[in-house]
């Protein structure tokens, strides 16, 4: 495939990546989501709507986020050869890749005239961007998170709080991320008139997977002219976690071109068994939930099935359509790690290169830290989507500070 003209390209008209994606909505949402599309198309090659938006990423924002360099960490693995670099997204204002999108879809909002913004979270690091968004534009802002994401986040719900969100604890199904992106729609469907849904992450239906992409994809663009200023060549891997796909299609929208290896890295959670991962690109099927076709795992009626991961913001039964694409296609490769996996590099990467990782970033982080403890003379950069702030409680309470952890993966011989 020829990627020079790619994101012009993909979705078409009707948005949809090859098989995937559209828009599967009722009347009524479908009115909704297509004046979304209208303006969007409005003001996406608007001189005035960019350059505002720039400002705002410099001004507020603090773009660009670095690139750094994991030094001490890469003479760690394997024979010390393979070099390490994180993309810096948790030094992005709020402390994620989620700011991105959200900015740019409270600019949209305001364009259409809309007085509240709607979103679900799960880590709470969406719900936090939008929370700062809506802050910003001065707009109503209603956030909902399932009940065991909240007990689980709680820093991350008092800042949306302190923000001025609302923030409606959700307590039906497993009260995680898909129940809240259910109740979310509920909420969206009677106020849509006076209201935007802002969806957290690539997924959703047309434009949501589109857009996201595109206020994302500056996350790979700046990290692509950094890696090179840095090194002077384009690095060998390129990696981010994949949930819904936010972050990751962000970072590899830049690479696609290139003769890089590109992998999405999915929670494998507590293993392959029903109900304790969300590994959907490896282990779902075609299906439609939420109002867009992609990959999802499903329990045996079709529906979406129960899924589980430590990452709060990765723990969903479906993956972005772009992300199903380019996995059909072959162009990036997906992998899923554990929990115990993902426990290890938050830990390890705090003590040695003083970076606390998001659970999320975390996953990532340990397959470039895998890869380069069995491979030699490789450059892997991996997108560092959040920090850790939000996970330290939850850590600390369920694995100590971790001495006796890492111990205890040494002796079972599971240490990366």
């Amino acid at each position: 495939m020829d990627y020079r003209n790619y994101l012009k390209e993909y979705p078409d008209a009707n948005g949809r990546f090859g098989e995937y994606g559209g828009s599967y909505l009722p009347p009524e949402l479908q009115e909704a989501f297509d004046e979304i599309t209208k303006a969007y198309k409005t003001i996406c090659n608007s001189a005035q709507f960019i350059a505002e938006l720039r400002r705002i990423r410099r001004e507020f924002q603090g773009r660009p986020t670095p690139v750094s360099h994991c030094e001490r960490l890469s003479r760690e693995l394997g024979d010390g050869t393979c070099q390490i670099y994180l993309k810096r997204e948790d030094l992005n204002h709020t402390g994620a890749h989620k700011l991105n999108h959200c900015m740019g879809e409270g600019l949209l909002a305001k364009f259409m005239g809309k007085k509240r913004i709607i979103a679900e979270t799960g880590a709470g690091q969406h719900g936090v961007a939008l929370a700062t968004a809506a802050a910003y534009f001065g707009l109503e802002c209603e956030i909902h998170m399932g009940e065991v994401d909240i007990a689980k986040q709680a820093p991350n719900v008092a800042r949306m709080k302190v923000l001025g969100a609302n923030v409606v604890c959700v307590t039906e199904g497993l009260r995680t991320l898909k129940e809240a992106v259910d109740s979310a729609f509920r909420s969206y469907a009677q106020t849509y008139k006076d209201s935007i849904y802002c969806i957290g992450s690539a997924v959703g239906p047309h434009p949501f997977p589109m857009m996201v992409r595109d206020f994302q994809a500056v996350v790979g663009f700046e990290a692509r002219e950094q890696f090179q200023e840095i090194t002077g060549f384009l690095p060998d891997v390129v990696c981010a976690c994949v949930g819904g796909g936010s972050n990751s299609i962000g970072m590899f929208e830049a690479f696609l071109g290139d003769p890089c290896e590109i992998v999405g890295v999915e929670p494998l959670g507590r293993g392959s068994g029903y109900g304790d991962h969300a590994a959907s690109a490896t282990y779902g099927e075609k299906g439609v939930m939420h109002g867009f076709e992609s990959i999802m795992l499903k329990d045996p009626n079709g529906e979406p099935a129960p899924v589980y991961s430590i990452a709060s913001g990765l723990d969903y039964p479906s993956v972005g359509p772009e992300h199903a694409f380019l996995h059909s296609i072959g162009r990036v490769k997906y992998e899923a790690l554990d929990d115990a996996d993902a426990v290890e590099a938050f830990f390890r990467l705090s003590r040695s290169e003083g970076i606390i990782p998001a659970l999320e970033s975390s996953h990532a982080i340990a397959y470039a830290m895998k890869l380069a403890a069995r491979e030699s003379g490789k450059s892997i950069l991996v997108n560092c989507s959040g920090r850790g702030d939000k996970d330290v409680d939850f850590v600390v309470e369920k694995f100590g500070i971790g001495d006796e952890y890492l111990e205890q993966r040494r002796a079972e011989g599971k240490f990366i």
